[in-house]
């Protein structure tokens, strides 16, 4: 009888590896940190002292990836990610998602191909924004309609959407935690003479600049007073951890469509 995942290194394969995040997703692989779990690549090449240490290889062919894999992981683009996700329901392999930029379509894509395969999806996979989505869901189911909830993010000058695919999770806490969908209540721009403030609305600010990893900040403004939740990124290899640790989490998962909430527990 063959050894289950549980009992034998667990092989996560990398979509994207030579991108801005699937390198930090190898580098942590191979680093001490992880050093019980082996690492199967794809995208492009790689070159490390410590991977001579690990049974690994890389293809340009995604389904050859995800037949060599226990789990792979996705740092790559919304269509990038969507392919990956039919691949995996087609060979009903776990897949962790932390691509941004994903619309309304391609969640409801994942949704689809999560039907016969463990799919974990976050535009954020740090543990302290999780830890804040709660946070704001459940300040904005105490405090009520009366305060005004606002979000500002700040990123590097190089991303490429806007708001940001953490903000607008913070933005569906917010709305989830009032009984509403974002979709109906979110004010994403303000220029000219746009009239007082819809009651009831979740604004959003961006701001794009320098090489700044990533700042999140939802504001409850009361009658004479106001609440502050926040999150700062120094590190982009928070992300890779965070995935690596959804990786471990989902590998043996029943089919369904998960996030890092699932795996924090929270």
């Amino acid at each position: 009888m063959g050894k289950t995942v549980e009992e034998r290194t667990l092989k996560i394969g990398v979509a994207g590896c030579t991108g801005r995040v699937g390198k930090l997703v190898v580098q942590e692989l191979l680093s001490d940190r992880w050093s019980g779990l082996g690492v199967e690549l794809s995208g492009g090449s790689i070159q490390s002292e410590r991977a001579q240490k690990f049974d690994f290889f890389v293809t340009r062919e995604p389904k050859e990836l995800f037949e060599a894999s226990d789990v792979v992981i996705d740092f790559t683009s919304p269509a990038g990610a969507r392919t990956h996700a039919e691949i995996a329901a087609e060979l009903k392999k776990p897949l962790v998602i932390g691509a941004t930029g994903m619309d309304e379509e391609d969640e409801r894509a994942l949704q689809v191909a999560a039907e016969n395969a463990p799919i974990l999806y976050s535009a954020n996979m740090s543990i302290g924004t999780n830890i804040l989505l709660a946070y704001v869901e459940q300040a904005a189911e105490r405090l009520g309609i009366e305060w005004d909830i606002e979000i500002f993010e700040t990123h590097h000058k190089l991303k490429v959407d806007a708001p940001s695919g953490t903000a607008i999770m913070l933005g569906r806490a917010a709305a989830k935690g009032r009984g509403e969908r974002l979709e109906s209540i979110a004010a994403y721009a303000r220029h000219g003479k746009t009239g007082i403030r819809a009651p009831g609305a979740i604004g959003f600010a961006v701001a794009r600049g320098g090489d700044i990893v990533g700042e999140h900040k939802v504001t409850f403004f009361g009658e004479g007073e106001r609440i502050e939740f926040g999150h700062i990124a120094t590190d982009r290899s928070l992300f890779a951890r965070g995935a690596i640790r959804a990786a471990q989490w989902l590998s043996g998962k029943k089919p369904g469509l998960y996030t890092m909430r699932d795996v924090l527990d929270l």
